[in-house]
């Protein structure tokens, strides 16, 4: 009874069967093992719903070993077998049948003990992976003892190191580590003794030829089966190629800077000696040259031919006795035939020494070895410049080097034309101011002259025909004098040299002079004004701002011939005073209105009124000169108002 309890209890699987095969008894286990309860004396051989060979063949019952001890009558003690239960899972399984006899050894039936050996398999399969993914892992991956002795060495490490698993097995780790490094080693034992895993350390090692490896280093403890730690894995990754993509993606990117910060100088600087001295520096730089030099032929003002240069990387006094390059052996290619010369080793050039002086001095004191000459050619293909690198060292330059050279070499050649084409347009725009201004002192001088004959003419009593040509042509007079201020004053604006008188002034007495004597002057219009009557004190120049006001006023009757009104409003916003000059006159278009404020615009379909575009541009700048600001509101057909806000009391102009 006792023993039956044993079986029925055992954590190990037991069942029974007779002589015929009749599954007679199972336990517990057995029913888990095989994930189902078979039907006693119903079911043959075993409880299992289907059962395979080791290799995955099927397994016919009635040859299963629980059969064949029945059939054979003897144990087939050990033998493996795999079982698909139910749920679709599989177990592998040592089974153990043994054949029970009667006293006159007749064959009563047998007993079967099962074991699960499904996570020993899983755990030898596991390790047969993982021992062939170590062996073709393109990774070094090896082991050691905390000794820094080297215990596994994979075909990895060989492909990395150089060294064969025979010829590093057994010695010490420091064999493939750089002696600068070496105290590394001992930081890495030092956390593995602690427990803790160095992850992706990226370092240097050596390979068995002796040069240096880029690795990214992974070491993690191996422990014991009581958790002792006994040494450390290892797994090391080439990495040079992505450190010299790294680098290369660094060198582009300061290259790219560079070469941006030349094409921000030419695009933003018109000096020649700047541009020179930007592409200079940059140049030398991205070629990694010792020194470099950029030579400029010109000329001055007289037409006699100027050299001028620039020096990165060496004292300017030691290139102040230099001379323009010229056509001789060596550089015939760059002159002659304007292409880039790149020499590795000048001294092994045939025509090494067999020329004059170079630059001014013989080329051996240069003490350069490699050349980077680049000729800059002009538009109308004349070599104008030349860029020169120099190195003591061999073979510095390579073909990148005369690529980007190149394309800076064709910038510079641009800017240098921009440049002289901007000098010429500054000459000529010199000669413009003084023109204007010797053109209006010429016409200022008659004018005033035929004013003063007019004025006495119309003190002098007589028809009121001759009165009435006196007041037009004194008008005409006034309307031509105004134009040619408003040329001096463009003419100044272009200059920088629009004169103001900042002084502190109440703006609304001025706008009230300048109403009433507009009033007087002006039978054609009503003047409406509205707003702040008190005293509003402003800091500017009181003389530029009349002008704007009158300038305003001119055009609102101007450009409003059918109407009879015009409405002026004073306002002060917050710490600003703000003149609004409105009229029921033809208006301005939306995209009219975007231009209105530019030298000699004219809107369409005004040709008949008289003007030269030139006082709405005259006074945007007097008012971005006061640090305010200019609006409009316009609709075609409507009307216009111009509004412009001038700081109140601002003391800092």
């Amino acid at each position: 009874m006792i023993f039956e309890q044993l079986i029925k209890e055992s954590p190990l699987a037991i069942y029974t069967c007779d002589a015929n095969g009749r599954v007679t008894f199972f336990n517990d286990s057995a029913a888990v093992l095989w994930g189902r309860k078979p039907e006693l004396l119903k079911d043959y051989w075993c409880g299992s719903w289907k059962i395979f060979h080791p290799d995955g063949r099927p397994m016919e019952l009635n040859s299963c070993p629980m059969a064949l001890t029945l059939k054979q009558g003897k144990s087939f003690a050990g033998e493996e077998i795999v079982i698909q239960r139910p749920d679709d899972s599989f177990r592998s399984l040592l089974v153990y049948p043994s054949p029970v006899f009667s006293e006159d050894k007749v064959l009563l039936g047998a007993y079967n003990t099962l074991v699960d050996i499904t996570e020993n398999k899983s755990g030898e399969e596991k390790h047969a992976i993982l021992s062939a993914i170590v062996e073709s892992s393109d990774d070094a991956i090896l082991s050691k003892g905390l000794d820094g002795v080297i215990k596994s060495w994979n075909t990895g490490a060989q492909k990395i190191f150089g060294y064969t698993e025979q010829e590093m097995l057994g010695r010490h780790i420091s064999t493939i580590i750089p002696p600068a490094l070496i105290s590394e080693e001992e930081v890495i034992i030092s956390n593995i003794k602690a427990g803790k895993k160095v992850d992706h350390f990226q370092t240097i090692r050596m390979h068995k030829d002796g040069h240096e490896i880029d690795i990214s280093l992974t070491v993690s403890p191996i422990k014991d089966a009581f958790g002792n730690i006994t040494g450390a894995s290892k797994v090391a990754r080439d990495i040079s190629e992505i450190k010299r993509a790294e680098r290369m993606t660094i060198e582009f990117a300061k290259r790219q800077q560079l070469l941006n910060s030349i094409g921000t100088a030419i695009s933003e600087k018109l000096d020649v000696k700047e541009i020179l001295q930007r592409v200079t520096d940059a140049t030398t730089e991205i070629t990694g040259a010792a020194f470099g030099a950029f030579f400029y032929n010109t000329y001055d003002e007289k037409g006699d031919s100027l050299m001028l240069f620039t020096v990165s990387g060496a004292p300017h006094e030691a290139f102040e006795q230099f001379e323009m390059p010229t056509d001789t052996a060596i550089f015939h290619s760059t002159f002659s035939l304007e292409r880039i010369v790149r020499l590795d080793d000048i001294t092994k050039d045939p025509n090494y020494s067999k020329n004059a002086p170079y630059f001014g001095i013989p080329i051996e004191q240069l003490d350069v070895v490699s050349f980077l000459v680049v000729p800059v050619i002009s538009s109308s293909g004349q070599v104008i410049g030349v860029l020169f690198f120099g190195h003591p060292k061999a073979g510095m330059f390579k073909i990148e080097h005369e690529e980007i050279m190149a394309s800076v070499a064709s910038q510079a050649a641009v800017a240098l034309d921009n440049s002289k084409l901007f000098e010429e347009v500054r000459a000529l725009s010199e000669k413009k101011d003084e023109f204007i201004a010797l053109a209006s002192h010429e016409l200022k001088t008659p004018l005033t002259t035929l004013k003063g004959y007019l004025q006495m003419l119309q003190n002098e009593k007589g028809s009121k025909m001759a009165e009435f040509f006196v007041q037009k042509s004194l008008k005409q007079l006034d309307r031509l004098g105004s134009l040619i201020g408003d040329l001096l004053d463009v003419s100044k604006v272009e200059a920088g040299k629009l004169q103001f008188n900042f002084e502190i002034f109440d703006l609304g007495q001025t706008l009230k002079d300048i109403l009433e004597t507009f009033h007087y002057n002006t039978s054609s219009h009503v003047i409406s004004f509205s707003g702040y009557e008190g005293q509003l004190l402003v800091y500017g120049d009181q003389q530029r701002i009349e002008q704007v006001i009158i300038n305003l006023l001119n055009n609102a009757v101007k450009y409003s011939p059918r109407s009879k009104q015009v409405y002026v409003t004073l306002e002060t916003n917050q710490d600003q005073a703000v003149i609004r000059v409105r009229d029921n006159g033809i208006g301005l278009s939306k995209e009219q209105q975007k231009s209105i404020f530019k030298r000699f615009f004219r809107a369409e379909g005004v040709s008949d009124i008289a003007g030269l575009g030139l006082g709405l541009y005259i006074s945007k700048e007097i008012i971005d000169r006061h640090k305010g600001s200019f609006t409009i509101a316009s609709e075609v057909g409507v009307g216009s108002e111009f509004c412009f806000a001038i700081p109140i009391k601002n003391t800092d102009v």
